[in-house]
């Protein structure tokens, strides 16, 4: 059990017992009352140190987790609160808290029809009957579509992750004819640009399979899951997108962004190891450290002419031919005259 649980069960513990007017706790009285209830939570024998406890009461007392609690010791050596209808449960909130709080709702009920947080429904109705939650349009607006497909699929997709289950997923790439059958175990869930992504491992090789190409989901319930572990800040670290290969080595990409661009890049770095190599009055030169993927390409190619990469010449090369082939379309490109 977690540090943080166990704090939880023994403030828990403590509450009822300083609230409890008809018994007298010492010291000692309480540490067998904590280490009882982590007994009951844990199923093992469990102790809590006299300082353990010492320095819950303090906690308590501080304002350190918003508490304040009254604890005093009367007749030298008892401890209960002085005032007997205080509870750490029963905290009052001041009005900027019930501000915060409702600001905190107006962001959650933007996601009440997306799937991944239908659950949460009930959850943020009692949060606006409980603080009174106003009517007010949201002034915060989070980019999302709640149509896209596959959404549905994030459930059980986070499910199988969370209890480590083997899926077998009917999946049609844009490029393939027809559906093709993946048993994988799955790892991670990505969003990237609005769509989402499973990563995942399949015949020992990692995957990104997007949820809007997903036919069908089934378990596989016989046979046994690959964990790999995968920590998502880690995993992604080197990479703009997705697409990860587990053999490539980050490259230095060294791009031109002209004056009147170059801000929104500075101010929206590509990737966090974005830095500046040089500034003119005709524009910045950043480098970035990644690996060279498909995101990557076309989140230069999106800058159009005010984007000019130096380095590395592979990457160089092909995006100049994409913007000769782009050309090319353009000068070929017949449209009918206009009524």
């Amino acid at each position: 059990m977690s540090s943080n649980k166990n704090a939880l069960i023994r403030y828990k513990t403590l509450d009822k017992c300083l609230k409890n007017r008809y018994r007298k706790y010492t010291l000692d009285d309480l540490i067998d009352e904590c280490s009882e209830a982590l007994f009951e939570f844990e199923g093992k024998e469990s102790f809590v140190s006299r300082r353990t406890v010492q320095l819950d009461l303090q906690n308590m007392r501080s304002e350190k987790f918003g508490y304040e609690a009254p604890i005093e010791v009367y007749e030298r050596k008892y401890y209960r609160y002085s005032d007997p209808d205080y509870s750490i449960h029963n905290i009052s909130v001041n009005e900027s808290d019930l501000k915060a709080m409702n600001n905190a709702v107006q962001i959650l009920k933007q996601f009440k029809d997306f799937s991944m947080f239908r659950e949460m429904n009930g959850v943020i109705q009692k949060l606006e009957d409980s603080i009174h939650s106003t009517s007010q349009k949201s002034i915060i607006h989070l980019d999302k579509n709640e149509q896209l497909k596959g959404l549905e699929y994030i459930d059980a997709l986070y499910d199988a992750i969370l209890h480590k289950k083997v899926l077998k997923i009917t999946y049609r790439s844009f490029k393939a004819r027809a559906s093709d059958c993946y048993v994988v175990h799955p790892q991670l869930l990505k969003e990237f640009n609005n769509r989402w992504f499973l990563i995942c491992l399949s015949h020992g090789k990692e995957y990104n399979l997007a949820l809007d190409r997903m036919e069908d989901i089934q378990v596989e319930e016989k046979m046994e899951y690959i964990d790999l572990n995968l920590d998502g800040d880690e995993y992604f670290k080197d990479i703009v997108g997705v697409s990860v290969s587990p053999t490539m080595a980050p490259r230095n990409v060294v791009f031109f962004v002209d004056a009147s661009n170059a801000p929104y890049v500075k101010t929206k770095p590509f990737h966090s190891s974005q830095e500046i190599v040089s500034e003119t009055k005709e524009g910045t030169v950043f480098k970035i450290c990644v690996q060279l993927n498909f995101e990557l390409e076309r989140l230069l190619l999106g800058f159009g002419e005010c984007l000019v990469v130096h380095k590395p010449r592979k990457l160089r090369v092909r995006l100049e031919e994409k913007f000769k082939a782009a050309a090319k379309n353009y000068q070929e490109l017949i449209v009918p005259d206009e009524d």
